[in-house]
């Protein structure tokens, strides 16, 4: 098996591509070691790994984010290490079947009457949004949209990434005003 790695945005994260389906369902995220446990044997393992501070699945890779102090140079042979034994060991990512990267659909809020603005933003997130962040080994989703606000949800590499600011204001901001007049800022939301 080879396992590709790709730099992102984010200099705390990289992102590793085995060459194969990681999640169908996904995607998933886990920031501790106890959000894994019993949800994921891969992230488990990986949080096994003392600098691993995040763990991201994306359709056909993983993310991982380290701890500000670590070294890529030291830390990227023993997570490549890891996620090859998993794959080896014919171990499933997930040990339960959930769908929707455990995100509920329609989670957050929604102003009244502006049903048919909160489609048409989910839309085109879902169409030209979320495919380029997954490029970079990270998700952004939806999480609310009140008086031409939207709030949005960065995870993976997006999450903590020097960049994101950027790629909210000047490109999902833009995007979505061009799109939709009513759309007056983009913002993030822990």
């Amino acid at each position: 098996m080879f396992i590709q790695t790709e730099a992102t945005p984010n200099p705390a994260t990289l992102k590793f591509l085995p060459g194969e389906t990681v999640v169908q369902n996904g995607p998933f995220e886990f920031v501790s070691p106890q959000e894994a446990e019993g949800k994921s044997p891969l992230a488990e393992r990986l949080f096994s790994i003392s600098s691993v501070s995040g763990v991201f699945f994306g359709f056909d890779f993983v993310t991982i984010t380290k701890v500000e102090d670590a070294d890529w140079q030291h830390l990227k042979p023993a997570i490549l290490g890891v996620i090859m034994e998993h794959y080896m060991s014919g171990q499933p990512v997930m040990a339960v079947d959930q769908t929707n990267g455990g995100v509920a659909e329609g989670e957050g809020f929604v102003e009244e009457g502006s049903e048919e603005i909160v489609s048409t933003i989910k839309e085109l997130l879902e169409t030209r949004v979320r495919p380029a962040v997954a490029q970079d080994g990270g998700d952004i989703t939806f999480h609310g949209f009140k008086d031409g606000r939207v709030f949005l949800k960065m995870r993976g590499a997006c999450a903590g990434c020097p960049s994101s600011t950027a790629t909210l204001q000047h490109g999902i901001q833009n995007l979505l005003k061009h799109f939709i007049p009513e759309v007056e800022a983009v913002e993030a939301v822990q």
